[in-house]
Protein backbone atom coordinates (compact mmCIF):
# COMPACT_ATOMS: atom_id res chain seq x y z
CA UNK A 1 0.00 0.00 0.00
CA UNK A 2 2.83 2.36 0.85
CA UNK A 3 4.53 1.59 -2.47
CA UNK A 4 1.32 2.23 -4.40
CA UNK A 5 0.73 5.49 -2.49
CA UNK A 6 4.32 6.63 -3.15
CA UNK A 7 4.01 5.76 -6.85
CA UNK A 8 0.71 7.66 -7.15
CA UNK A 9 2.24 10.67 -5.38
CA UNK A 10 5.16 10.58 -7.79
CA UNK A 11 2.71 10.44 -10.69
CA UNK A 12 1.10 13.69 -9.47
CA UNK A 13 -1.98 12.38 -7.64
CA UNK A 14 -3.54 14.49 -4.88
CA UNK A 15 -3.29 13.06 -1.36
CA UNK A 16 -7.06 12.89 -0.88
CA UNK A 17 -7.48 11.10 -4.21
CA UNK A 18 -4.82 8.60 -3.21
CA UNK A 19 -6.57 7.92 0.10
CA UNK A 20 -9.90 7.46 -1.70
CA UNK A 21 -8.36 5.14 -4.28
CA UNK A 22 -6.64 3.03 -1.62
CA UNK A 23 -9.88 2.75 0.37
CA UNK A 24 -11.42 0.99 -2.60
CA UNK A 25 -8.97 -1.90 -2.17
CA UNK A 26 -9.24 -4.51 0.56
CA UNK A 27 -6.48 -4.54 3.16
CA UNK A 28 -5.31 -8.12 2.71
CA UNK A 29 -1.94 -9.74 2.20
CA UNK A 30 -1.74 -10.40 -1.52
CA UNK A 31 0.85 -9.29 -4.06
CA UNK A 32 -1.76 -7.43 -6.17
CA UNK A 33 -4.38 -4.96 -4.92
CA UNK A 34 -7.78 -6.62 -4.55
CA UNK A 35 -10.75 -4.30 -5.09
CA UNK A 36 -13.54 -4.22 -2.54
CA UNK A 37 -16.99 -5.08 -3.82
CA UNK A 38 -18.76 -2.07 -5.26
CA UNK A 39 -22.34 -1.32 -4.36
CA UNK A 40 -24.72 -2.79 -6.89
CA UNK A 41 -27.04 -0.28 -8.57
CA UNK A 42 -30.43 -1.94 -8.58
CA UNK A 43 -33.70 -0.51 -9.89
CA UNK A 44 -35.16 -1.05 -6.42
CA UNK A 45 -32.44 1.14 -4.88
CA UNK A 46 -33.08 3.88 -7.45
CA UNK A 47 -36.81 3.69 -6.74
CA UNK A 48 -36.23 3.83 -2.97
CA UNK A 49 -34.10 6.96 -3.21
CA UNK A 50 -36.41 8.64 -5.72
CA UNK A 51 -39.41 8.07 -3.43
CA UNK A 52 -37.40 9.31 -0.44
CA UNK A 53 -36.27 12.53 -2.08
CA UNK A 54 -39.55 13.28 -3.88
CA UNK A 55 -41.36 12.86 -0.54
CA UNK A 56 -38.79 15.23 1.01
CA UNK A 57 -39.25 17.85 -1.73
CA UNK A 58 -43.06 17.58 -1.51
CA UNK A 59 -42.97 17.91 2.29
CA UNK A 60 -40.66 20.91 2.21
CA UNK A 61 -42.69 22.69 -0.48
CA UNK A 62 -46.01 22.13 1.27
CA UNK A 63 -44.62 23.06 4.69
CA UNK A 64 -43.41 26.39 3.29
CA UNK A 65 -46.64 26.91 1.38
CA UNK A 66 -48.91 26.29 4.36
CA UNK A 67 -46.72 28.55 6.50
CA UNK A 68 -46.99 31.28 3.85
CA UNK A 69 -50.80 30.94 3.89
CA UNK A 70 -50.89 31.43 7.67
CA UNK A 71 -48.52 34.40 7.39
CA UNK A 72 -50.79 35.90 4.72
CA UNK A 73 -53.81 35.46 6.99
CA UNK A 74 -52.18 37.06 10.02
CA UNK A 75 -50.40 39.84 8.10
CA UNK A 76 -52.58 40.52 5.04
CA UNK A 77 -51.43 42.76 2.22
CA UNK A 78 -54.00 45.58 2.05
CA UNK A 79 -53.48 45.90 -1.71
CA UNK A 80 -54.08 42.25 -2.42
CA UNK A 81 -57.42 40.61 -1.71
CA UNK A 82 -57.40 36.83 -1.67
CA UNK A 83 -60.79 35.19 -1.22
CA UNK A 84 -61.01 33.11 1.97
CA UNK A 85 -62.17 30.10 -0.06
CA UNK A 86 -58.93 30.15 -2.07
CA UNK A 87 -56.84 30.36 1.08
CA UNK A 88 -58.82 27.54 2.70
CA UNK A 89 -58.40 25.35 -0.39
CA UNK A 90 -54.65 26.01 -0.45
CA UNK A 91 -54.28 25.14 3.24
CA UNK A 92 -56.38 21.99 2.82
CA UNK A 93 -54.28 20.88 -0.17
CA UNK A 94 -50.98 21.60 1.61
CA UNK A 95 -52.13 19.78 4.72
CA UNK A 96 -53.31 16.75 2.71
CA UNK A 97 -49.96 16.64 0.91
CA UNK A 98 -48.07 16.83 4.20
CA UNK A 99 -50.21 14.08 5.76
CA UNK A 100 -49.23 11.76 2.90
CA UNK A 101 -45.71 12.86 1.96
CA UNK A 102 -44.08 13.47 5.35
CA UNK A 103 -44.83 10.03 6.86
CA UNK A 104 -43.71 8.49 3.56
CA UNK A 105 -40.46 10.45 3.82
CA UNK A 106 -39.95 9.31 7.44
CA UNK A 107 -40.66 5.68 6.52
CA UNK A 108 -38.24 5.72 3.57
CA UNK A 109 -35.64 7.63 5.60
CA UNK A 110 -35.83 4.99 8.35
CA UNK A 111 -35.64 2.18 5.79
CA UNK A 112 -32.57 3.69 4.10
CA UNK A 113 -30.80 4.36 7.41
CA UNK A 114 -31.51 0.83 8.65
CA UNK A 115 -30.14 -0.65 5.40
CA UNK A 116 -27.06 1.57 5.64
CA UNK A 117 -26.47 0.54 9.26
CA UNK A 118 -26.58 -3.14 8.22
CA UNK A 119 -24.36 -2.59 5.19
CA UNK A 120 -22.17 0.57 5.34
CA UNK A 121 -21.18 0.13 1.67
CA UNK A 122 -24.67 1.37 0.79
CA UNK A 123 -23.49 4.87 1.75
CA UNK A 124 -21.61 4.82 -1.55
CA UNK A 125 -24.84 4.42 -3.53
CA UNK A 126 -24.79 6.47 -6.71
CA UNK A 127 -28.49 7.43 -6.62
CA UNK A 128 -28.02 8.54 -3.01
CA UNK A 129 -24.99 10.68 -3.88
CA UNK A 130 -26.64 12.22 -6.95
CA UNK A 131 -29.91 13.02 -5.19
CA UNK A 132 -28.09 14.35 -2.13
CA UNK A 133 -26.06 16.64 -4.40
CA UNK A 134 -29.22 17.72 -6.21
CA UNK A 135 -30.85 18.48 -2.86
CA UNK A 136 -27.86 20.58 -1.79
CA UNK A 137 -28.06 22.44 -5.10
CA UNK A 138 -31.79 23.13 -4.78
CA UNK A 139 -31.45 24.21 -1.14
CA UNK A 140 -28.56 26.54 -1.98
CA UNK A 141 -30.54 28.13 -4.82
CA UNK A 142 -33.50 28.60 -2.45
CA UNK A 143 -31.24 30.30 0.11
CA UNK A 144 -29.64 32.56 -2.52
CA UNK A 145 -33.08 33.49 -3.86
CA UNK A 146 -34.23 34.10 -0.31
CA UNK A 147 -31.33 36.48 0.32
CA UNK A 148 -31.99 38.28 -2.96
CA UNK A 149 -35.67 38.68 -2.03
CA UNK A 150 -34.77 40.12 1.37
CA UNK A 151 -32.29 42.61 -0.07
CA UNK A 152 -34.61 43.59 -2.94
CA UNK A 153 -37.52 44.27 -0.57
CA UNK A 154 -35.26 46.22 1.81
CA UNK A 155 -33.81 48.34 -1.01
CA UNK A 156 -37.32 49.03 -2.32
CA UNK A 157 -38.47 50.16 1.11
CA UNK A 158 -41.11 47.43 1.13
CA UNK A 159 -39.72 45.26 3.90
CA UNK A 160 -42.72 44.22 5.96
CA UNK A 161 -43.24 41.75 8.78
CA UNK A 162 -44.95 39.52 6.23
CA UNK A 163 -41.90 39.45 3.94
CA UNK A 164 -39.46 38.95 6.83
CA UNK A 165 -41.48 35.98 8.14
CA UNK A 166 -41.59 34.38 4.69
CA UNK A 167 -37.85 34.90 4.22
CA UNK A 168 -37.22 33.40 7.66
CA UNK A 169 -39.40 30.40 6.78
CA UNK A 170 -37.46 29.67 3.59
CA UNK A 171 -34.14 30.28 5.36
CA UNK A 172 -35.05 27.86 8.16
CA UNK A 173 -36.37 25.09 5.91
CA UNK A 174 -33.81 25.39 3.10
CA UNK A 175 -30.97 26.07 5.54
CA UNK A 176 -31.91 23.11 7.72
CA UNK A 177 -32.17 20.82 4.71
CA UNK A 178 -28.85 22.07 3.35
CA UNK A 179 -27.10 21.71 6.73
CA UNK A 180 -28.35 18.17 7.29
CA UNK A 181 -27.43 16.84 3.85
CA UNK A 182 -24.05 18.60 3.87
CA UNK A 183 -23.32 17.04 7.27
CA UNK A 184 -24.44 13.64 5.94
CA UNK A 185 -22.25 13.99 2.85
CA UNK A 186 -19.20 14.97 4.94
CA UNK A 187 -19.84 12.07 7.31
CA UNK A 188 -19.80 9.79 4.29
CA UNK A 189 -16.51 11.25 3.02
CA UNK A 190 -14.87 10.66 6.41
CA UNK A 191 -16.06 7.04 6.55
Amino acid sequence: RETVAATLTEAGWDGRDIATALKSFAEIEFPLPVPRPRPYLSPREVLTYLVLFVALYDSVYNLCSITFEFINRHFPDPLQHVPAAYSNDAIRWNLASLIVAFPLFLLMFHKVNAATARDPTKRGSRPRKWLTSLTLFIASIAMVGDGITLINEALGGELTVRIVLKVMTVAAVAGGTFAYFLWDLRKEEKA
